[in-house]
């Protein structure tokens, strides 16, 4: 099945089951490996990319529901690695291991769209399902602050 989607502000149409999550499509098909395959199941986060501007669980996406939408990797929030949560990333040295972190940063990333000065209750909340195996989550809290922090100053 022919699809036509945005990726990271290009336009692209891939051939593929129309079955195949939106994951493998990102990752096999146009090799975007930013994004993280982690339980398959929608549970832990990992592969967290913006559709239509919301944060969505990549790994259980048809690629059949994609046309004509956009979508954001990791790899699309800033090509320079400016974004506030990559720096604030970057600053306070929050991933342990790294793995689930290109899930985290896409998930507070839709946070901070929607809430740019979240308390600690919120930031629990919207990253309620993110799993981090190295439990970096007081990092991660922190590093979020810090994003809001950036992005207020920038503005």
């Amino acid at each position: 099945m022919k699809v036509t989607f945005s990726v990271n502000g290009t336009s692209r149409t891939v051939d593929v089951p129309s079955d195949m999550p939106l994951l493998w499509v990102l990752r096999d098909v146009l090799d975007l490996k930013g994004t993280k395959y982690g339980c398959g199941q929608s549970f832990c986060g990992a592969c967290t990319v913006h559709v239509n501007g919301e944060a969505v669980r990549s790994c259980q996406l048809p690629a059949s529901t994609m046309n004509g939408r956009k979508v954001t990797t990791i790899e699309g929030l800033d090509a320079q690695a400016s974004h506030p949560l990559q720096v604030a990333w970057q600053e306070l040295d929050v991933p342990q291991c790294g793995y689930c972190q290109a899930g985290q940063i896409m998930q507070a990333a839709d946070l901070l769209a929607k809430n740019p000065k979240p308390t600690d209750e919120d930031i629990d909340s919207a990253m309620y399902g993110n799993l981090c195996r190295c439990t970096t989550y007081l990092r991660i809290r922190a590093g979020i602050h810090r994003a809001a922090a950036i992005a207020a100053n920038n503005e």
